[in-house]
């Protein structure tokens, strides 16, 4: 039998106790069925938040004046998303902000990360701004701030325009200039309100998937062009903060890496050999350059076609942050057919649970990344801005939907979060991905991610059990006392 806390009864005022879960069963992510869980108590000033991004939720593809991403044209094209869906409509965030941001308020976030779409603020990617496109973010600040919520902006998730991709995206080094051009005409409009901006989101992974694999947008393949969009996306981000920064210098300027440690998937040599190469490619050839101004050594030569006199200092920039997006370790294994450094994801070690992605939960991982940005790059402040996962959660019931298999893995990695403060780590905020169920990219709507559950055929917002918990948490309650026992 398991005890359990009503964390409801401390949810802040203004949330209704009707419209969520009474009960947080967390029985399937205790860690030990007699243990009870440490008790969380996270410092003062942390922050606490939600990550979204444009094209995942906004919708409204062909309204005001919006021009075509990548995304739209791979996801119009036969075979490339599970469910044959796309993102013109998605969660419908641009008519429906106001309500998603008051859902955010009732939870009691102190700050949301969403992402800029460039081909809504520059539909071929370079000239005047597109008015109409910069005023729906207007008013999303602008609904934000009015309601306690601190805006945190990402430049770029992904959705480059397609004009640009026409022209060679992010394989053709003019991309680097009409980025930091882009990067100004936003936050010219944007930030006397918004004070921390992101440049890029996950570039490592906007690469390999996008640019090697091909099974991301915009579909292209090989290791020849996962190296150019790599550099030029670091290129790019240097660019960028070095422009932010000399017209607004009091603006906090940082950028979003997806890190995770990496690990032999086996105890074989030539394993162990892969594992160094995946790491850089996935970590080190983002951190790097950008702290120390160079590619890890075992990358270099691979780079060197590609950079021009001048392009490691202008990667090496101060930031004033870094975002970590962490999902799980990287357990790989040696392979010769492998497109990303001859290495290729194995099993993961006996045991582990995962989500319904098959992804490795794995909360220590976490620390571990942290440690490595501490040791090893100065340990710069960090936020969380993302972490996640996805489950199949049942159907909304009686006005609400419980998750306890994400809600458990929302506490885990917090308390990750907790351990790796007190270990001396510079992280100063969480923010769960994601707010909303959304268009999770090649898997189109078969994927769930959300702590709010979203009726796609209606647009109906349900606040999950995660929510709840989420809620709880930023409320100050004392949500690390759940018991787990007979």
């Amino acid at each position: 039998m398991i005890r359990r806390r009503d964390l409801l009864l401390a949810m802040p005022a203004g949330l209704a106790a009707s419209a969520l879960p009474r009960d947080l069963a967390l029985a399937q992510a205790a860690p030990s069925p007699a243990a009870p869980q440490p008790e969380l108590k996270l410092p003062p000033g942390f922050i606490l938040g939600a990550s979204t991004s444009s094209y995942q939720i906004e919708g409204a593809v062909n309204e005001d004046g919006r021009g075509a991403s990548i995304w739209d044209t791979f996801s119009h094209t036969p075979g490339r998303i599970k469910d044959g869906s796309n993102g013109d409509v998605a969660c419908d965030h641009y008519h429906r902000f106001a309500e998603d941001v008051e859902l955010m308020a009732q939870a009691g976030f102190g700050s949301y990360r969403f992402s800029v779409a460039w081909p809504r603020v520059q539909p071929d990617g370079a000239g005047a701004p597109n008015v109409p496109g910069l005023d729906f973010y207007d008013r999303l600040t602008d609904r934000l701030l009015a309601r306690g919520v601190k805006p945190f902006a990402c430049l770029y998730h992904w959705d480059l325009p397609q004009a640009l991709q026409d022209k060679g995206g992010w394989t053709n080094r003019d991309v680097v200039g009409r980025f930091t051009d882009y990067a100004q005409l936003v936050v010219a409009r944007l930030g006397d309100r918004v004070p921390r901006w992101a440049m890029l989101n996950e570039p490592s992974v906007h690469a390999i998937f996008g640019h090697a694999f091909g099974n991301h947008a915009p579909g292209m393949t090989g290791w020849k062009n996962y190296l150019a969009a790599q550099h030029h996306m670091n290129l790019a981000q240097g660019s960028a903060i070095r422009a932010l920064r000399a017209a607004h210098p009091k603006l906090g300027l940082g950028t979003v890496f997806s890190l995770q440690p990496v690990l032999p998937a086996t105890g074989k040599p030539e394993d162990a050999a892969a594992a160094v190469r995946f790491d850089a490619a996935w970590n080190g050839n983002n951190l790097d350059p950008l702290f120390h101004g160079r590619y890890p050594e075992i990358s270099a030569a691979d780079f060197a076609p590609f950079i021009r006199e001048g392009d490691l200092d202008a990667i090496k920039v101060p930031v004033d942050f870094l975002g970590v997006n962490y999902y799980g370790r990287a357990h790989v294994v040696d392979d010769p057919n492998g497109v990303i450094a001859g290495a290729g994801w194995g099993p993961h070690p006996p045991g582990t649970r995962t989500t319904a992605m098959a992804w490795p939960i794995e909360p220590q991982g976490l620390v571990e990344v942290l440690a490595r940005l501490r040791d090893d790059y100065g340990n710069p402040q960090t936020f969380v801005t993302e972490n996640g996962a996805a489950y199949d959660d049942p159907a909304p019931k009686g006005g609400a939907v419980d998750d306890p298999a994400r809600t458990a893995f929302i506490r885990d990695h917090l308390l990750a979060c907790q351990r790796a403060i007190t270990e001396g780590c510079a992280l100063k905020g969480y923010y769960v991905w994601s707010l909303l169920d959304n268009f999770e990219w090649a898997e189109g709507y078969s994927r769930r991610f959300g702590i709010i559950h979203v009726d796609f055929a209606t647009l109906q917002r349900t606040p999950k059990t995660s929510f709840a918990y989420l809620a709880a948490v930023a409320s100050g309650a004392p949500t690390g006392t759940i018991l787990t026992g007979p």
